[in-house]
């Protein structure tokens, strides 16, 4: 079938550290003909970048753990989720360059190696948010303390957890954020695979 839209009209209902964009719109149907118009608003999110950190000879994940607004206002005695490092694409940056930026400001990681896992949407329903995200080889020895930046009003706890640990807090329902969880799934897929790729023993 021949799938189309048509943008009807669009305005900026809200514009603050975020964006809102009101759409009127419509659309091609399944079944033949067009839908009516609907009305839809978008939260402007843009490109980000996530990075799941893993040393494969020590066999372990680098995780954060930060305050989330959302997890706060939504569930208040699980308001600090476990992460993993992530940020997003300024004008003029490659997502190489954001993961390899973000690492050290969230982290105090050096990648060593750099991989691409998937690209996708978080949740094209409502939100622009494009995710591209990586599994970066790292050294996790040195790793751990609080780390983030001052103006950006970051408070980042970073541990090295074993990959065994991990996969058990995601079990366990400790991890509770979409990205990681797809991280630590795709690590528990391709582990094997990336200590042979990586590993130095």
């Amino acid at each position: 079938m021949d799938k189309q839209f048509d943008v009807l009209a669009k305005e900026i209902v809200y514009q603050g550290f975020f964006r809102v964009e009101k759409y009127r719109l419509k659309h091609t149907l399944f079944g033949g003909g067009w839908s009516a118009e609907i009305t839809r608003e978008l939260f402007m999110r843009g490109s980000c970048v996530a990075v799941l950190l893993y040393d494969p000879d020590a066999d372990k994940v680098v995780l954060i753990e930060q305050f989330r607004t959302a997890a706060a206002i939504l569930h208040p005695d699980r308001a600090w989720l476990v992460e993993i490092v992530a940020g997003a694409i300024e004008e003029g940056e490659s997502a190489e360059e954001v993961a390899y930026r973000e690492s050290l400001e969230e982290a105090g990681c050096e990648i060593e190696q750099l991989m691409v896992i998937n690209e996708f949407y978080t949740t094209p329903g409502a939100f622009s948010e494009w995710i591209t995200l990586f599994c970066g080889k790292v050294d996790s020895t040195q790793v751990g303390g609080i780390h983030g930046l001052d103006h950006e009003d970051e408070d980042i706890l970073v541990r090295a957890v074993d990959f065994n640990e991990v996969y058990l807090m995601l079990e366990n329902g400790e991890i509770e954020s979409a990205i990681p969880i797809i991280a630590i799934q795709w690590l528990a897929l391709n582990r094997q695979k990336l200590k042979q790729l990586w590993g130095n023993k």
